[in-house]
């Protein structure tokens, strides 16, 4: 039958490297077995140097892509990476309610892994009060954490008690990535903190390379896909995790400085 077969979408910036942004979603939408679709936010020029240019979609091509999408496939599952301004969040908030792309997998990309701020304070503002409480699973980083609930994280409490104050502003699912930093960590903690009230942490080694470029992405484009696939959350964040791991693990030397993981491990 038309449709049957499982479509996730990706509403994302496109990284011209192909590490990161909605081709890092579309890598791991492949090979998790779903058929990927997009809405491109933007278009992002650079390397495994760094970004050097990058242009915004208009208002009204992000509107015809959402529409067409709807008009054809059955999509089942989506999620949201780099909405760079409130605008660009205003706009992907409203035509997610429109439209029916089942659950909404969140990834707040707010701060980078090192902790340097990605948006401004209004457009932090809008993630907030509208993107948040749409999202079935939300994915931050330690960082991200602390940003969304305006609380310090020093320890695994505080994690924890992130993760409810998220839950309480609207998010159903929450996974929070531990901090990792070279020379600073041997393991990586990932907590997990379920609609249910059921929580958990995932523990996993710490690998020192510089090919780490799209691994919140893929994370939350994993969840997305085994979602798509009719998993459970649960499920469907364990799948995720491992997968990720072993992208970083078994690692593929594209690119001469900060390169992508290994979506084909």
């Amino acid at each position: 039958m038309v449709n049957e077969f499982p479509q996730a979408l990706t509403i994302a910036g496109s990284d011209s490297d192909g590490s990161a942004g909605m081709q890092a979603d579309l890598h791991t939408f492949f090979v998790r077995k779903t058929y990927g679709t997009s809405v491109i936010t933007a278009c992002v020029a650079g390397n495994s140097y760094g970004i050097h240019d990058s242009v915004t979609m208009p208002e009204h091509f992000i509107n015809q892509e959402f529409k067409d999408l709807a008009d054809d496939f059955k999509i089942r599952a989506a999620k949201t990476g780099m909405l760079d301004d409130t605008n660009m969040i205003n706009i992907v908030v409203n035509n997610y309610k429109k439209y029916d792309f089942g659950p909404l997998i969140v990834d707040p990309v707010i701060v980078t892994k090192h902790g340097n701020m990605l948006l401004k304070q209004d457009a932090l503002k809008t993630l907030k009060d509208k993107l948040l409480p749409l999202a079935t699973v939300i994915t931050p980083n330690f960082y991200e954490a602390e940003k969304l609930t305006d609380k310090e994280i020093k320890s695994d409490n505080d994690i924890e008690e992130a993760a409810i104050k998220l839950i309480k502003m609207g998010a159903k699912n929450v996974i929070i990535k531990g901090k990792h930093i070279a020379g600073e960590t041997d393991k990586v903690r990932d907590y997990v903190l379920l609609e249910s009230g059921k929580n958990f942490w995932i523990d996993g080694p710490y690998y020192n390379t510089t090919h780490k470029n799209g691994t919140g992405d893929s994370l939350s484009a994993a969840i997305t896909a085994e979602i798509a696939k009719d998993n459970d959350i649960e499920q469907a964040i364990r799948i995720a995790d491992e997968y990720v791991d072993k992208a970083i693990k078994n690692g593929i030397e594209v690119g001469h400085k900060f390169g992508p993981i290994n979506h084909w491990s």
